[in-house]
Order: C-alpha cells, then structure tokens, then sequence
C-alpha cells in the first residue's frame, strides 16, 4: 500500500494545477466564513502552503499525516490534547470503570483461550497512560488469578511528549527509565506494579509471542483518502490553495483517476467514501501475528460499518474545528469503517463486531461494578462522579451508541482446540466471548 500511496503523489503532482474547484460541501466544515481571527496563519500552514506551491495539490491523507505527526510542527507532537483544558476527553479519562473493564476483558480471553505461561499486553497509541494503569490496577486486584502467567507492556508511541506521560502515569518514579533514541525499544521502565514496559514507535517493533493487542481511540486518527464519485466515475478529494485567498486552503476534485482508488470497493454504493490505507496495513500484522502466535485485540473507537460517508473533521477546544483552518491547532479525525478493518482481516483471524459501547461495558458487568464503587463511597463528590461518568459512557445521545467495540480472535478461540495449543497452554475453551456476549467467569 505504500507504494501505491507514493504512486498516487507522483501522479498528483503531475496534474499540479489541473484541478476541479469541489463543489461537495462536507457537512462537519464551515460555510468558509470563518472569523478573522480564527483563520490565523500557523507555522503548519505556512509549511502546507510551501509544499502544495512545490508539488501541487495534496491527498487528504497526506494532510492529516502532516498536521498531526510531522516531527517539527504535527499536533501530537507539540500539544496535551486530552483531558478538559486540552481538545477532548477519551472514555478511560472519564471513569476509572471503563479501564476496569477492559482489564477484566483481556484476563477473561487469556483464561478462555487456555492460560498460557506467558502474554504480552500491547496498547496502540496509549493516550496518557490512564487506560493501561486502570488495566494493570485490575491485574494487581486479580494477582491470585494471574501469579503463575509472565507479563510484560508494550506501547507503541510516536510522540516523545506523550510517552514521557506515560512513564509518568504508569512506572515506578525509583527505577529510572532506560532512554535509547536509536533503538527500535527507545524506551525501558518498570511499572508501579513490578512488570516492564518497554515503548516503541512503530507496531511492527513490538516482539512477536502470544499478545492481547489494545486500541482505543487509535485507528480514528490514522491518515484516509476521501473519494467523491461524480458523472465522470471516482475521484479522489485533494488539498490545494485557494487562488482567491493565498494562506487559505480549500478542497477540489483531482481531474483523473488516481491510484489511490485502487483502494475502493467495485460494488460500493455511497456517493462518498472515505479509505485508511495504514488501518489496512495494522490490521494484517495484527492478524498475522493473531493466526500465528495466538491472543487477541480489541478496538474500541467510534465508527460504523460500512454505512457513513463523510466523517473527517477536527476539534478545538471540546468544539468542531474546520479541519482547513489554523492546521495544527485542533485534532482532525475520521469514524473507523469497521467492515473495512473487517475485510482487511483478510479471513485469518475471526472477528467480532462492532457493538456498541452501551452494550459491551453491559455485557461486560458496568451496572455491577458501578453498585459496588458506590457502595464503598461515602464521598457526595465521587459518588456524583461516578453517576456522571456512567451516564457519559452509557447514555445512548453520548458516547453509549457512539462508540464501538471490535475484537479480532484466533479461529480456534470460537472453535475449539487446535494445532497452537501448546505445553504452556491447557485447552482452549469454546466459551461466549465477554463484552460481546455476557461474562461468564470459568
């Protein structure tokens, strides 16, 4: 895929100019009357603006991949975007529950599929480290339970700023951190709760073994090409500058087909349609190691399946952002279309869902667990936090029906034992997998 999207560049860059003005209007962008003030020249954009004068009009893929992980200016580099003062909120950042649960998720699948000696837990794109410490804080709770299994984290980070958090939220403060920029493992620690992390920037870094793989909010801010279909068939939607408005950007059609199009669907059917190559390219290597080694993953984020059209926009300030407006300040995002992750999969692995959040963290015993924390708090403050944070994660006008739950599993995990059962590894079960059906503790 990747020579492909550096095919789709070199053919951009030959029709530089010969664009077509898009008249589609995504429904999450302004009407292009933005106040002065908020269409402010940023060092991105005066980067952007450079480049598209250089190398003509750029694929939406390649502006998302700018703006939030270029190494000198990209916003995931140079910004707290979590939590209340920064651009949104995450579910883990909400209620410690949702952590909780999603702890007891994975130590669920590692007794299902057998309880073997030893498992790697690999979080993609960790955020501040809030979830994995909400999961490891349950490990410890559940000592007994896994004291006979080796453990070991594993985060994929691009951002130095955000690794640096993690360490913060999840290490032990006594053990200092081993630092090595050239390694493929550029960072090594001890959590808080005796196992080692280690941190890397790339999945294809993490050793291979027997996993449970974690991506939440993740796959949603991975670079897609947005297609347009017109009279004249597909065409791709690119970035070009406005020739009314020199440090103003805007979108237009590309006048040709381009290669990037080799990523739709002969039979799809939307007018719109919006493809993330790289989720493509993690979802073979998670299935690939998956099939081989055994384990799990589980993808919560928001999305549909194989239903919406246009989705890509940005956020400022807990506020949709025109995603062409000061570049670099707000978040752009796009919904995760899960049939395509599905699809992807390319049948090694079998997958499950997307279900909704409300009905997963159901399934998964929140309403129990909620009655018990409540039932320990004497505090009116937590205790309204805890009703709160229910009702942001459950509620179906929030993040209840918004969010979804998405799990790739070994085929034998649904159908019984099979060649990967090993000396380490008692016989898997063929028992209903939590979240996804009720818990059922073995």
């Amino acid at each position: 895929m990747a020579v492909l999207v550096r095919a789709a560049a070199r053919q951009l860059r030959c029709a530089a100019r010969a664009v077509i003005p898009c008249t589609w209007k995504g429904k999450y962008f302004s009407s292009g009357n933005e106040p002065a003030e908020d269409n402010r020249v940023t060092p991105m954009l005066r980067h952007l603006l450079y480049k598209i004068k250089s190398t003509g009009p750029i694929t939406v893929a390649e502006y998302m991949k700018e703006v939030l992980t270029n190494p000198a200016k990209g916003y995931y580099v140079h910004h707290d975007m979590l939590g209340e003062k920064g651009d949104f909120i995450t579910s883990p950042e909400i209620s410690q529950i949702f952590g909780e649960l999603l702890g007891i998720w994975f130590i669920s699948e590692w007794m299902a599929a057998g309880k073997n000696t030893a498992f790697q837990l690999v979080e993609l794109g960790p955020g501040r480290g809030t979830l994995m410490g909400d999961i490891l804080r349950v490990f410890s709770q559940l000592g007994s339970v896994l004291k006979n299994c080796d453990i070991s984290i594993h985060l994929v980070e691009v951002s130095q700023r955000l690794s640096d958090l993690q360490a913060s939220t999840l290490t032990e403060a006594k053990i200092p951190l081993e630092r090595n920029a050239e390694s493929l493992v550029y960072m090594k620690g001890v959590t808080k709760s005796g196992l080692p992390v280690s941190w890397y920037r790339a999945l294809q870094d993490v050793p291979k073994g027997y996993s449970f793989f974690l991506a939440h909010e993740f796959f949603d801010v991975l670079p897609v090409h947005k297609f347009q279909k017109t009279p004249q068939g597909w065409r791709e939607v690119l970035i070009d500058i406005d020739p009314q408005v020199s440090d103003k950007l805007r979108f237009v059609l590309a006048p040709c087909v381009t290669p990037a199009e080799a990523l739709l669907q002969h039979d799809e059917t939307r007018d719109h349609v919006e493809v993330c190559p790289d989720a493509g390219v993690i979802i073979q290597e998670l299935s690939e190691r998956i099939a081989v080694t055994g384990g799990a993953a589980l993808i919560a984020d928001y999305g549909h399946d194989g239903t919406k059209t246009d989705t890509f926009r940005g956020f400022c300030g807990h506020k949709l952002h025109d995603v062409l407006i000061a570049p670099g300040t707000a978040d752009l995002t796009a919904d995760v279309d899960f049939s395509y992750l599905r699809r992807m999969a390319q049948g090694k692995v079998v997958s499950l869902g997307p279900i909704q959040q409300q009905t997963f963290l159901k399934n998964m015993g929140i309403d129990v667990r909620l009655k018990v924390l409540l039932g320990k708090s004497d505090e009116p403050l937590m205790r309204q936090h805890l009703l709160q944070g229910y009702d942001m994660l459950m509620n179906p006008q929030k993040m209840g029906e918004r969010f979804n739950f998405f799990a790739l599993l070994p085929p034998q995990r649904l159908h019984g034992a099979s060649h990967h059962v090993n000396a380490c590894q008692s016989t898997p079960s063929a028992s209903p997998v939590a979240g996804f059906g009720e818990l059922v503790w073995q």
